[in-house]
């Protein structure tokens, strides 16, 4: 059986960048940050196999990165390298894959977002410590 690339959501702010890979029902997850790309891979609910590999498009500090599992979905909070630097696309390329999206529920302006975002963070890293 031939794999497919799972759905990816993915907004920017100031420290972090977020993305969120869309699966139902996921297993076997496995998340691989490094300084340069994501690499994703699981299985959905019905047994197919899905990976994504992300060049990104800048550098990004992969032992201050993390991610969060769901019933819907895992989601990453990768950290830049630089930050305050807006990153344009997510990827290195200038190509956009169909199963890459922005996620414009949650894009919008950094300004006095900084707080926002480390409690968001904080928040996720709290709910994984209680799993």
């Amino acid at each position: 059986m031939e794999r497919q690339h799972a759905r990816t959501l993915w907004y920017d702010r100031p420290k972090y960048v977020h993305m969120e890979f869309c699966v139902e029902d996921s297993t076997d997850v496995h998340v691989l940050i490094e300084d340069e790309r994501i690499v994703f891979s699981c299985r959905n609910g019905d047994g197919v196999e899905l990976y994504n590999e992300i060049e990104f498009y800048a550098k990004v500090n992969s032992k201050d990165s993390q991610d969060k599992r769901s019933g819907r979905s895992i989601t990453c909070f990768v950290r830049k390298w630089k930050e305050k630097v807006a990153w344009p696309r997510l990827t290195k390329e200038d190509i956009k894959p169909v199963w890459l999206s922005v996620d414009f529920d949650n894009w919008r302006d950094w300004e006095g977002d900084e707080e926002v975002e480390l409690a968001q963070v904080e928040h996720y890293a709290e709910d994984d410590s209680d799993s």
